[in-house]
């Protein structure tokens, strides 16, 4: 199975996700989306995986609090993908993708585990 591991490097999150993947031999690649921003198609595909586009972002962070009001209500899906292509840091992290099409967000050691039939 292919595992790619979407984040941001300095994100603690991310880290722990990456040293877990490593502790259990889960070979992966990891794509930083500041550095490799994504397509719009991809964004939203995510998006349609997470619940839709609230479910992929983190309201609770802070450059969602610093958006201005009119930016927090996108009206339509190139809406949101501008947003996110705009501010990748958005997106709830890690995004892990896997070579099936399954995508997942976040990362919890027995959410890992049983993505990855681990321990």
């Amino acid at each position: 199975m292919s595992v790619t591991l979407y984040g941001l490097k300095n994100c603690d999150t991310c880290k722990k996700a990456r040293k877990w993947l490593d502790r259990f031999g889960v070979a992966h690649a990891f794509v930083d989306y500041r550095d490799t921003p994504q397509a719009p198609e991809t964004l939203a595909g995510w998006a349609a995986q997470a619940g839709g586009w609230d479910a992929l972002v983190n309201k609770s962070s802070t450059t969602w609090r610093n958006l201005p009001a009119n930016r927090k209500s996108p009206g339509s899906d190139a809406e949101w993908k501008l947003l996110l292509r705009e501010y990748p840091q958005l997106i709830r992290r890690p995004v892990v993708a896997t070579d099936d099409g399954e995508v997942t967000q976040g990362f919890t050691d027995n959410g890992f585990k049983q993505r990855f039939g681990v321990g």
